[in-house]
């Protein structure tokens, strides 16, 4: 089997910050380089290992079909445990990935941070809250980690090149770190340029990221996504394969399964900062505060609702029943985040508009995803003509009084958004 190879390249300080640059080389020559950026003050957190290097570049070596040569040393644990976690993914997806071998320099375990403490990964949204919250809380029982510090990655849902985007939602999630008396570290990398499936590989991205940190930290948290009765597989982010992302002196864990989301948030909304700073939108434009219009906007302010809160102070308006049945395109992971608030809803005894609106549109959005290419493409060239045309065939007088109500730039976007969202689905299924 051809090989890649992956060595430190080097390390550079500069700028109050710590880059280490890992090359990763194939036999044709191509070479890539990972990057990991951390503040200087963490300098002594850094692990001399290249556990964390192999973690960031295995779904690659899979994808490529090529063994990994890691000329460094790596912790046979690892590497153990790192056999089970391909064979879930090849498994899983045996048209993707490819089973390697992972061959290094020296197998040697890393010597255990001399404290028992723990690092969550933190992003602002439900998951890493809920996480941050129950572990500094005491909420845990045995399960209980002893939490000091939150990572925060930038490359990962906010791009590199918006340093100043990243800087605010790090201000936010600094401020509700702080108010539970944990710190918040920032790490910036390059990992996402790899060009893996995002869907696929974003738990081993932060899991590298955490792992670097093992000379201090001997335990990363990882928010889970689904719940175990709703249990999606696969995805980057399970109670199966996450674990595996670990060795004998780090442990990673997959933490919060047990609730759903809506139960996640009602944990939390006693948590004045978390209401104030919470942010979930990786979709508008400003990706450090919420836009209000995305489904994962309006499912999370749904999640709210279903518990009898209002719309948290971190969104600036509450969502209609109008932009409900506007939300197209949902995947598997998000219909079933829907279908959570509708049996918390039908629980509950909830009658309210909303949830037979949602219902439908549930209903609709499944139809969808299981619709002949061909259909889905003629629904969606039909909503978006028919909307994104209205004002043309509307009369002046109606459009004016249309033009009022909040609803018709939600048309007007929901239209076009149906039919660019459409396009960007199909024709990127076709180029992956």
């Amino acid at each position: 089997m051809p090989q890649t190879h992956l060595w430190l390249d080097n390390i550079t300080e500069s700028n109050g910050s710590i880059t280490i640059n890992v090359v990763l080389e194939n036999t044709q020559h191509a070479r890539t380089t990972l990057w990991y950026r951390v503040p200087v003050e963490h300098k002594t957190a850094i692990t001399p290992s290249s556990d964390p290097f192999v973690v960031g570049a295995l779904f690659l070596a899979m994808r490529q079909a090529t063994d990994l040569v890691v000329h460094g040393q790596v912790s046979p644990s690892l590497l153990r445990n790192l056999e089970e976690f391909q064979a879930a993914w090849v498994s899983w997806k045996p048209e993707r990935y490819i089973k390697i071998n992972i061959l290094a320099d020296t197998e040697q375990e890393s010597s255990p941070a001399p404290a028992n403490e723990a690092v969550v990964a933190f992003s602002g949204g439900v998951d890493s809250c809920f996480t941050a919250w129950r572990h500094s809380q005491g909420l845990c029982g045995r399960q209980q980690r002893n939490l000091h510090a939150g990572v925060m990655v930038h490359g990962f849902d906010i791009p590199l090149n918006q340093t100043d985007v990243f800087n605010r939602a790090k201000l936010k999630a600094q401020k509700m770190l702080a108010s539970l008396g944990v710190q918040l570290l920032p790490i910036a990398t390059n990992f996402r340029d790899l060009g893996d499936n995002w869907e696929d590989c974003h738990a081993a991205g932060a899991a590298s990221c955490l792992m670097l940190l093992q000379q201090k930290y001997s335990v990363g948290l990882y928010g889970s996504t689904e719940p175990y009765k709703k249990l999606l597989i696969p995805w980057g982010s399970n109670p199966i394969t996450d674990p595996m992302l670990a060795s004998d002196s780090f442990q990673f864990i997959h933490d919060g399964a047990a609730y759903t989301r809506t139960k996640k948030i009602q944990v939390i909304s006693d948590w004045p900062e978390a209401n104030k700073y919470l942010r979930v939108c990786w979709q508008g434009q400003d990706k450090d505060k919420n836009c209000g219009q995305c489904e994962k906007c309006v499912r999370t302010i749904l999640n709210f609702r279903v518990i009898g809160l209002s719309a948290p102070e971190c969104f600036e308006n509450d969502v209609s029943d109008a932009q409900i049945s506007e939300i197209t395109h949902l995947n598997l992971t998000q219909i079933g985040e829907f279908e959570q608030i509708i049996d918390a809803a039908k629980t509950a005894n909830n009658t309210d508009s909303w949830v037979s609106v949602l219902e439908k549109t549930v209903a609709y959005n499944k139809k969808m995803l299981n619709a002949p290419p061909a259909n889905r493409l003629r629904r969606a060239l039909y909503k978006g003509i028919l909307w994104g045309a209205y004002p043309l065939l509307v009369p002046a007088a109606a459009i004016d009084a249309y033009r009022r109500q909040r609803s018709f730039q939600r048309s007007w976007r929901g239209g076009i958004g149906r039919l660019k969202g459409w396009l960007t689905k199909e024709l990127g299924a076709i180029d992956g």
